[in-house]
């Protein structure tokens, strides 16, 4: 989910593209939302989060600025945000296991993202699977290895009961999206939230999300993530957008991390 919103075609010879520069109202820089980039260092926020991340494509617009904004909107007392973005395109979840080189990069940018010990791991949010829908072994191993990295992320974030937002899958690269879209609905842990994806507007490629539908995917995830804070169940309720793997209400975090694997990471600073 490092975003590929707003990219078009510039040499149809080669399939080059480039990133319209089209930033909607929902994504645009917001004093209160802040950026880890590739050298660990707080930056203000803008479109393309994941421009010195995921440096192997070209990145466009994600959902992260418009989930960070909706978030500030909904709750205005919950502080500054900070994103952390760890999301690599076109990878399946095998390379995101334990031990692997983009996992160990996730766990050491969620770590420096709190080290100063101003904030708190709050979520993680996930969006990840289209490469898994190509093979039909990775399909079916793919709930085994969805619940099992969870479970690593939240063991070594030293967080067992960390709330996480994943996305079911919108579109896919093979035939077997049924398969790793079942999966995901079906996880079944604590604190875990399923936003579905399926039904926004695809780009021309049919598999990466328009602009217009990060916006959407952001505002549906910060409407899962607000089921999790004091006081905003019934208004996230309402709207309806996400199912539920036996939620806590009684979990509260002072802080955020906010995985897309492809993985972005969140955080929300102490006043």
């Amino acid at each position: 989910m490092a975003g590929r919103g707003g990219l078009v075609l510039q040499n149809s010879a080669t399939g080059a593209q480039i990133w319209d520069g089209v930033v909607p109202p929902q994504c645009r820089p917001n004093p209160s939302v802040l950026r880890l980039n590739a050298k660990l260092n707080w930056v203000e926020a803008q479109e393309p989060l994941h421009a010195d991340i995921d440096v192997a494509a070209v990145n466009g617009v994600g959902p992260g600025m418009a989930f960070a904004n909706a978030v500030l909107a909904r709750a205005p007392g919950f502080g500054p945000i900070g994103l952390v973005p760890c999301a690599i395109g076109g990878t399946n979840i095998s390379q995101w296991e334990k031990g692997s080189v983009l996992y160990r990069r996730m766990v050491r940018r969620a770590r420096a993202s709190v080290g100063d010990g101003d904030g708190e791991i709050r979520a993680v949010l996930w969006y990840q699977g289209e490469s898994d829908t190509i093979v039909k072994q990775d399909a079916e191993l793919y709930g085994r290895r969805l619940v099992k990295l969870f479970q690593d992320i939240r063991m070594d974030l030293m967080s067992p009961m960390l709330p996480i937002i994943q996305v079911a899958l919108a579109s896919r690269e093979g035939r077997f999206i049924d398969m790793v879209r079942e999966a995901q609905f079906a996880t079944d842990l604590l604190n875990v939230r399923t936003v579905d994806a399926m039904g926004l507007a695809l780009r021309p490629d049919n598999l990466h999300l328009t602009t217009e539908s990060q916006v959407r995917l952001g505002k549906k995830m910060a409407n899962a993530f607000l089921q999790f804070l004091p006081g905003h169940l019934s208004v996230a309720n309402s709207i309806n957008t996400t199912t539920q793997s036996s939620y806590s209400p009684t979990t509260t975090f002072s802080n955020f991390n906010l995985g897309f694997a492809t993985s972005l990471l969140l955080i929300s600073f102490s006043s």
